[in-house]
């Protein structure tokens, strides 16, 4: 369930909505509008701020994202970006019935969650929620993208791991690892990965898995195979016809 929710919780950083958000912001560049408007949550910091937690992003390069957005409060990033993770929603989940039970049961593990080391998680469930169901499944999903994000860099971390070693590994549902690498700011060429990184990077998912466990069980077995049952229906009808 954790790719469909990554690939739900972040499809609206490349939607219609996204760029729509960029637009109005006067945001040319999607690296600048996608690092603003997601770092948003944690306020007017500094870039150290932001790469401490997106943490999979080389600094420099997220750096001068950052700062290529100054003029562009936070907070107003924040909110423009969260409306077009509803309006996404709403658009995808217009004719998904089960919107409302799928929402109830996302809000549930959410709050339930705990937000030690994981600042964009905590930001996002600070954000307000939409009245309708559609657009709260996207935020909610959202939300716990960014927890297991976080909490999967302190595992990643705590195996011995390198940030720029774990993209290489893993990559993305939509890149494979050196192109994911690319994406996010790292210059080739790169390390060979040799089993026993490969090893420390499954360890590394295994911790992330006993970390967000603790989040998932306020839902009890009923419910949470309830939750992925609806989790897999949702990201079907999402990216049905992409």
């Amino acid at each position: 369930m954790s790719d469909d929710i990554q690939r739900i919780g972040g499809g609206f950083m490349f939607s219609r909505e996204a760029r729509e958000f960029a637009a109005n912001a006067g945001v040319t560049d999607f690296l600048g509008a996608y690092t603003r408007g997601r770092g948003g949550v944690l306020g007017d910091v500094d870039a150290d701020v932001v790469s401490a937690a997106f943490g999979f992003f080389e600094p420099g390069y997220l750096r001068r994202a950052w700062e290529s957005t100054a003029a562009l409060p936070a907070a107003e990033a924040a909110e423009g970006y969260l409306v077009a993770c509803q309006d996404f929603g709403r658009r995808k989940l217009a004719g998904f019935a089960e919107s409302e039970r799928l929402a109830e049961l996302l809000e549930a593990v959410v709050v339930a969650a705990d937000p030690a080391g994981a600042a964009l998680f905590a930001g996002w469930r600070a954000m307000p929620l939409a009245a309708d169901a559609p657009a709260r499944v996207l935020h909610l999903t959202h939300a716990l993208r960014e927890l297991r994000g976080g909490l999967h860099l302190m595992a990643v971390l705590a195996s011995g791991l390198t940030p720029l070693q774990a993209v290489l590994v893993k990559g993305s549902p939509l890149n494979a690892g050196s192109q994911q690498a690319v994406w996010f700011g790292w210059e080739g060429p790169y390390e060979e990965i040799a089993p026993e990184v490969a090893g420390r990077w499954e360890r590394a998912e295994a911790l992330t898995n006993e970390l967000i466990d603790p989040a998932f069980a306020v839902l009890g077995a009923e419910r949470g195979a309830e939750l992925v049952t609806l989790v897999r229906a949702c990201e079907r009808v999402v990216f049905a016809g992409r």
